[in-house]
């Protein structure tokens, strides 16, 4: 468990790219300023595909790491 408290849950866990970043672009709208998403993934690809979108988009990636085959992403809207 990361200990970070999140606003958000986004579940994308069993979808292939482009699918969990289109969704995560659409659920990082309903977030307030500050506001903290968890993102559930199992397409290894979103490890560079988050982190990109973050970077890009100037969201703060707080936290990821992956536990059996499930990706766990912590992201913080500006």
């Amino acid at each position: 468990m990361s200990g970070i408290e999140f606003d958000l849950v986004l579940d994308a866990k069993g979808l292939m790219c482009p699918e969990p970043v289109m969704m995560l672009h659409n659920k990082v709208k309903e977030l307030q300023s500050g506001g903290v998403l968890q993102v559930l993934a199992t397409d290894p690809s979103t490890k560079r595909d988050i982190a990109k979108f973050c970077s890009f988009l100037g969201y703060n990636l707080l936290q990821h790491d992956e536990v059996e085959g499930v990706f766990t992403f912590y992201i913080q809207k500006p």
